[in-house]
């Protein structure tokens, strides 16, 4: 299945603001993961081409990277997601920019199924958390988005499933 899933929010700062949040990712000052409340995000090493890493069951590599504009993240896990999925500013000119996360796939296998049924949900929300967080952080008013409760449930499910250690960078293999 194809799979083509965009994210996007206009600031009213300039692209600089914005891009330093993107570099502040799975750092002691992460001002964009929302590490509060979904598992976090966590490299092998520093931010740059090849860190390996992720979040919760997902992993990846950082593959492309542009501090200040763009990342991108090729995945190797689960099995059967075979894409990336990427965080850019673009600049609107003067003192507005947009944050843009987007996720470009094929999935495979059990992957198709997956991928709408438990994925996605919680993907799309954790999104929605981040560009609010990187709100927050840039200083603008926004209301926090509001779980739905088909994701309150599939995070009580993935709680219960996921062994911490499974969590962390080095459960990769």
């Amino acid at each position: 299945m194809d799979v083509v899933n965009i994210h996007s929010k206009v600031f009213g700062v300039e692209a600089a603001r914005l891009g330093a949040l993107i570099d502040s990712l799975a750092s002691n000052d992460d001002r964009l993961w929302p590490g509060e409340t979904w598992p976090p995000i966590r490299f092998d090493r520093p931010l740059g081409i090849g860190a390996r890493g992720g979040h919760g069951p997902i992993r990846y590599r950082v593959s492309e990277y542009e501090p200040g504009r763009r990342i991108r993240f090729r995945f190797h896990r689960p099995a059967g997601f075979d894409g990336y999925h990427e965080l850019r500013v673009e600049s609107s000119g003067g003192e507005s920019c947009r944050l843009v996360h987007e996720l470009r796939m094929q999935t495979l296998g059990r992957a198709s199924l997956t991928w709408p049924l438990i994925f996605r949900p919680l993907h799309d929300a954790l999104v929605e958390d981040a560009l609010a967080k990187a709100a927050r952080n840039l200083e603008l008013e926004t209301e926090a988005p509001k779980w739905r409760l088909r994701v309150q449930v599939l995070r009580s499910l993935m709680r219960a499933v996921l062994r911490p250690d499974r969590q962390e960078v080095g459960a990769q293999t």
